[in-house]
């Protein structure tokens, strides 16, 4: 059965933009005839392809038919470029990172990237162990992952690890009596799906129930909130050194954590994407640790 393209792009938007009523905007249509595209193309494949949610997401089938939408683009871009009549169009780059590969090395390589080539990036961060699960859904070309294994269709390369190691303030070390303090001492964790602290802590021998935790979801501000002495925590190197260097920090000792990272990207043969690609690996490869060591645990 033959998809058609025009089809498969209304559903790629619908995903991309979340509502029908945005991607009708972008497509210049009004809603209801994008409406009536994406019913045609159900009717079609006998199958439903997103779920009406807010933001839209695509059904297992539609997650099939984005990821055609997405080659299919991207090969029209390739030759398009190749033949020189492009006529300046930014290609739309869509990938998936972990925050805290966002907030210290990713955008370097991107910005460079962007200055040589064609491109503007769509950025979905998430959850190493998450990432890997947009490229099978389509949502993006290439993702920073922890998953060594190549999604089907994909191909991995690693990237290197990212070296954590517990610190806090000095006053707050000597308020709580660290490292003895361990159990009563405050905790500044991610999110709830972040275990690294508790993780470090179990290598100390301390219950990781015991002490109080500090929820702060977002990467640079993780980082502040440790330098501000709202409790301790597992930082990389990128943002602890300095302090570290100046004395604002100080280590708690112990094991540093290393966080292995892979980039996986469709295994299709596209000049830009390549491109991209080689920017991060190259960048990831120059600044991030080698080689796994000690404890492995992955966190967003």
């Amino acid at each position: 059965m033959r998809v058609p393209l025009d089809l498969a792009e209304t559903l790629a938007t619908i995903v991309d933009e979340g509502t029908l009523e945005a991607a009708a905007r972008r497509l210049h249509i009004t809603a209801s005839a994008v409406s009536q595209r994406l019913k045609a193309l159900e009717r079609q494949l006998g199958r439903v392809l997103i779920v009406r949610s807010k933001p839209a997401r695509p059904t297992e089938a539609g997650a099939a038919i984005l990821r055609l939408a997405r080659q299919v683009a991207l090969l029209e871009h390739d030759a398009a470029s190749e033949l020189g009549v492009d006529e300046g169009v930014r290609f739309r780059v869509p990938l998936a990172v972990n925050a805290d590969s966002l907030a210290t090395w990713f955008l370097e390589p991107l910005a460079r990237a962007g200055r040589r080539h064609p491109v503007v990036f769509d950025l979905h961060r998430d959850d190493q162990d998450f990432t890997a699960g947009l490229l099978e859904a389509g949502t993006v070309l290439g993702a920073v992952t922890s998953r060594a294994t190549p999604v089907s269709g994909c191909r991995v390369v690693p990237l290197g690890v990212m070296r954590y190691e517990a610190v806090a303030t000095p006053g707050f070390v000597a308020e709580w009596d660290l490292p003895e303090g361990l159990a009563r001492a405050p905790v500044v964790d991610f999110d709830r799906r972040d275990d690294l602290q508790s993780q470090w802590l179990g290598l100390q021998g301390v219950d990781a129930a015991s002490p109080p935790r500090h929820f702060v979801p977002a990467s640079s501000d993780f980082a502040r909130a440790v330098r501000l002495g709202l409790g301790w925590g597992l930082l990389p190197a990128f943002q602890s050194a300095q302090a570290l260097s100046s004395g604002d920090l100080v280590p708690l000792g112990g094991p540093a954590i290393d966080v292995p990272l892979h980039w996986q990207q469709w295994n299709l043969r596209s000049p830009l994407l390549d491109a991209v690609a080689a920017e991060i690996i190259g960048e990831a490869q120059r600044v991030l640790a080698p080689a796994a060591s000690r404890v492995q645990r992955q966190r967003d």
